[in-house]
């Protein structure tokens, strides 16, 4: 093995791992009920990114066993017409799982949307009452990236108790959940965007880099601190994450890929919380994990 490659993350690996643990999850709950656990995509308009995203999360639905329900809604629909759609699915039995393919596009209230969700079906995290329970240390559905950024740095024996963490990027679905997990651990967490003042001094201290501000490469790798360990949740153009990739890994303890860092734990997490989330509302109890 060349030594960096020893230095990589294996976000593929994991998530294989974790669909895996999803798919029995499904089989348990399927032999208890009759039921077969269903997640419902919801996109509202056409935008290729959001297109492709939600059909692979439909391709891993089927890859673990859970029924995908494909909702699309056209480019131009309302705040209300979006509200009803999901409020539909909320209430139907046969959906154990709501994600809301974001960005949503305008002239659609965002917050107005995910708040449509029921927390039971919120398998994103999106919800302020699931961000407010996962902040608050409380049992949730967590925001998926962040959540399995956190079990990449588990299964690679990252410690956090008192590191400095660096989290770049503030969006409520990444940095902020993200932010907030950390914490829960013990780390020291700066939480910092595009407009934080001395950003690459910032970034030198950190024993934990999160970057999360989909911006190509603009994490510098003379801005890593010897031994640290990067999570790069970027993902550009070209597949090229946020962290400028080769000169980090010639700096960095450990290192996310892009793609095959993140990417793949965001499904795989997606995955297994719908099935936990099935397993709940059809008063199935599941083997605990692991």
């Amino acid at each position: 093995m060349d030594v960096n490659d020893a230095k990589l993350i294996d976000g593929r690996k994991l998530a294989q791992r974790l669909l895996a643990q999803a798919a029995e999850k499904v089989t348990a709950i399927r032999e208890a009920s009759g039921v077969i656990p269903s997640l419902a995509t919801v996109l509202v308009g056409d935008d290729p990114a959001s297109v492709m995203y939600t059909r692979m999360k439909r391709r891993r639905c089927k890859d673990v066993g859970i029924v995908p329900r494909r909702v699309e809604l056209p480019a131009g629909t309302t705040t209300e017409q979006c509200i009803a759609a999901i409020t539909d699915l909320g209430d139907d039995e046969l959906v154990h799982g709501i994600l809301v393919q974001h960005p949503v596009p305008r002239p659609i209230d965002k917050r107005a949307a995910f708040e449509a969700i029921p927390p039971a079906k919120d398998v994103d995290g999106v919800t302020s009452s699931s961000l407010g329970r996962m902040i608050l240390g409380m049992p949730t559905f967590a925001s998926c990236t962040p959540l399995g950024i956190m079990t990449l740095l588990d299964a690679y024996d990252v410690d956090l108790d008192a590191a400095e963490a660096v989290v770049i990027g503030r969006s409520p679905i990444l940095g902020r959940p993200m932010a907030s997990m950390l914490i829960n651990r013990h780390a020291t967490v700066t939480l910092c965007h595009s407009r934080t003042r001395g950003l690459s001094g910032i970034v030198r201290r950190a024993d934990v880099l999160i970057a999360a501000l989909g911006r190509p490469q603009f994490i510098k790798g003379d801005w890593i601190k010897p031994g640290a360990v990067v999570i790069d949740a970027g993902y550009n153009e070209n597949s090229v994450g946020d962290v400028e990739f080769e000169a980090a890994m010639e700096r960095a303890s450990l290192i996310t890929p892009v793609p095959g860092g993140v990417g793949p734990m965001t499904i795989a997490t997606l995955m297994d919380q719908t099935a936990d989330a099935a397993a709940q509302q059809l008063g199935v109890t599941l083997a605990a994990d692991g």
